[in-house]
């Protein structure tokens, strides 16, 4: 039986994640409060910030922006938009 939360980034009753995805007390509150549609918006948004600034996620500065941007998206903040995106075209 899947469990659900109140998603801080929705707004809405949803399921939860499987485990907390990020170690300390940020993975923490993920997991408490952000649902399962929400942390798929925040994967596709990652890998738009990690192609955009061709960031290597294995580079402490990269993971520290990355987790930064990451609170931000899911708890509300200023969300960084790499300068001239264009969100690519939806099939339709």
């Amino acid at each position: 039986m899947s469990r659900t939360v109140r998603c801080a980034k929705l707004g809405i009753e949803a399921e939860g994640l499987d485990f907390a995805p990020w170690p300390g007390a940020l993975g923490q509150r993920i997991y408490a409060e952000i649902s399962k549609p929400a942390w798929q918006e925040w994967l596709a948004h990652q890998t738009m910030l990690i192609n955009e600034y061709r960031l290597n996620p294995l580079d402490p500065k990269a993971r520290k922006f990355l987790g930064e941007e990451m609170e931000k998206f899911l708890f509300g903040g200023d969300v960084a938009r790499p300068e001239g995106y264009v969100a690519p075209e939806q099939d339709s």
